[in-house]
């Protein structure tokens, strides 16, 4: 079992200066009802929190939406629009990247944002979360005019306004090996990883407004990342974090 006391120290350094960390938690790939989905959110309500799930809405069914009628603590997230790799082979994976018109791109994520409001509802909120967290700055910029008020990517951000009306929300922490094991990422890593994040902010060297954001993928896990993730959030929850939602009301 690793040793999470470098972690456990560090949150009582933010105890001891006053400081509270928001947090949040991100769900990518959603498209319908499932056992692993029904696990996830009572994970999430037990500990007092909301669970945004990125939905995918080319592939996204009624079953979902019947889910998230039922479940005030999930809220829904417009994933893409087919999570669909446009980007050639020597290149890291995008649907949006700049690989194809801005028009064309446009144009999936008005048509997907649409689908997932009429599946959703309320239900829906204006966040859009690129697949493989990447996207062309050209189209993050019109983001805004689509309806988009924030954009979610990964790793500490830059800036609190990735353009003009659409804030930067991103997630810190995946726990999957994804290009390993597709397990659970070496525990002590995760932990060292997380430690030194929270210490920057601490510091002064990174945002320490941003709200620290884990990242999961709840049809891929298995028995080792539930259970990490299960133990990470009781033990921020129990320190210094507090539940972070500012995805509240209906997107009209």
């Amino acid at each position: 079992m690793s040793d999470w006391q470098p972690l456990l120290a560090e949150l009582r350094e933010w105890e001891a200066s006053g400081l509270t960390l928001p947090f949040w938690w991100r769900d990518d790939d959603a498209i319908h009802d499932t056992a692993a989905l029904r696990q996830l959110g009572d994970m999430a309500r037990a500990s007092e929190l909301s669970v945004c799930i990125a939905v995918i809405p080319a592939k996204a069914d009624q079953t979902l939406a019947e889910y998230l009628s039922n479940t005030p603590n999930v809220i829904a997230l417009v994933h893409g629009w087919a999570h669909k790799n446009h980007a050639p082979a020597c290149e890291k994976k995008a649907e949006f990247g700049a690989h194809r018109p801005l028009d064309t791109m446009a144009q999936e994520l008005e048509r997907g944002f649409g689908r997932l409001h009429n599946l959703f509802g309320s239900r829906l909120q204006p966040v859009f979360v690129p697949p493989w967290n990447r996207i062309t700055p050209d189209l993050v910029r019109r983001l805004p005019e689509l309806g988009f008020r924030v954009l979610s990517t990964a790793t500490p951000r830059k800036a609190r306004w990735a353009a003009p009306e659409l804030e930067q929300i991103n997630t810190h922490i995946d726990p999957i090996d994804w290009h390993g094991t597709r397990s659970l990422v070496d525990e002590a890593l995760l932990i060292a990883r997380l430690t030194a994040l929270l210490r920057d902010r601490r510091e002064g060297r990174s945002d320490v407004t941003e709200p620290l954001g884990l990242l999961t993928h709840h049809l891929v896990h298995d028995a080792a990342i539930w259970s990490f993730c299960a133990r990470l959030v009781d033990v921020l929850m129990s320190g210094p974090a507090r539940p972070w939602n500012p995805f509240k009301g209906d997107i009209g």
